[in-house]
């Protein structure tokens, strides 16, 4: 499979990731800046980001189209998570929840759940309770994730 996440799916990034062009705490509390894009260890000590082929320094903060370049640096990591684990077809509608999932909990966490194994045996009745099992950060339930597994449960139940 090689798909890219549509239109549609890119605009439901900022709105269920934001878009912030300073630094800021994730619900867990790790260092984000842009459209979700938590920082590396070593983007947190170096003070810089690679958007583009450049190393930006973001501690002023990022512009706005910088924000969306780094958006698709990270999605293509997502899409590529996706692309590379999902054995079965899917509609556009499907593969963008998939690959927001993926971009939340990332890639390695993705591949390796059981949501993956469930739809390699086209089991796709079963993603959306698996989706529903991604709620948590530090242990806890976060209810904007509660909200954003909804959104993408309900991506992936609308026909294209």
């Amino acid at each position: 499979m090689n798909m890219k996440v549509g239109q549609n799916g890119k605009a439901l990034f900022v709105e269920w990731e934001g878009l912030k062009h300073q630094v800021y705490s994730d619900t867990g509390g790790e260092p984000t800046i842009g459209i979700g894009h938590l920082l590396t260890r070593d983007e947190r000590r170096s003070g810089k980001i690679r958007i583009s082929g450049l190393c930006i320094d973001y501690r002023n903060g990022l512009t706005t189209e910088q924000c969306y370049q780094l958006l698709e640096q990270d999605v293509a990591i997502a899409e590529k998570s996706v692309n590379d684990s999902v054995h079965v077809e899917l509609n556009q509608n499907q593969f963008d929840a998939l690959v927001s999932l993926a971009f939340n909990i990332g890639g390695s966490a993705f591949r390796a759940s059981t949501l993956v194994k469930l739809l390699n045996q086209k089991q796709y009745d079963k993603v959306p309770e698996q989706m529903r099992r991604w709620v948590r950060d530090n242990g806890k339930v976060i209810q904007g994730l509660v909200n954003r597994r909804e959104k993408e449960i309900a991506l992936w139940n609308t026909p294209v």
